[in-house]
């Protein structure tokens, strides 16, 4: 059971070396932001869209909501606030959710959703997305490395699906810094 997992971090890790020594810089995340970007850049330009209408506040604290029509041509609620390490964002979670979603409703299902994320993240970021699991394909991942960035999308529960887009440089040193 292990060694599926091994293997298959084994290549995730050969793809994430190949991509940080590549020394390509990509800081793009969507709406203008970017990892990198100050606080002060942040709030402004989500004010900014806030005022065209475009972004809103979300229904927690610190979330910022984008309704969004997903590849498939569904509507869902686009939900995220960065995590900013020297007032610089280098992790944007988001998280996903149809509207209209119901337990019943097998058209819009997690996995659905999933595989809707995926395709409007390869729009957004490009191809390129790998699937990494374990064994037993109970935790399943669609990840995409490049360069610098790294855009991992997957299930977090019945309805949800999260992704982490991340600046792996800040992430890797923050790692060996704990």
């Amino acid at each position: 059971m292990l060694s599926g997992l091994i293997s298959c971090q084994s290549e995730y890790q050969k793809i994430e070396q190949e991509e940080l020594s590549s020394g390509e810089i990509n800081n793009e995340l969507f709406l203008d932001l970017e990892l990198g970007m100050v606080r002060k850049d942040f709030f402004q330009t989500c004010w900014d869209w806030n005022k065209k209408g475009v972004l809103s506040n979300g229904p927690t604290e610190l979330s910022v909501e984008y309704n969004v029509t997903l590849p498939s041509g569904k509507e869902a609620k686009m939900r995220f606030y960065p995590k900013f390490e020297d007032d610089k964002i280098y992790l944007m979670p988001v998280e996903f959710t149809y509207e209209g979603w119901a337990p019943w409703n097998e058209e819009l299902s997690v996995e659905n959703l999933r595989e809707d994320v995926v395709a409007q993240f390869e729009e957004w970021y490009g191809p390129g997305f790998f699937e990494v699991s374990n064994e037993d394909r109970s935790l399943i991942a669609f990840v995409k490395i490049d360069g610098n960035r790294r855009v991992r999308v997957f299930k977090k529960s019945l309805s949800v699906v999260r992704a982490e887009i991340a600046d792996l440089n800040i992430l890797k040193s923050l790692e060996e810094n704990e």
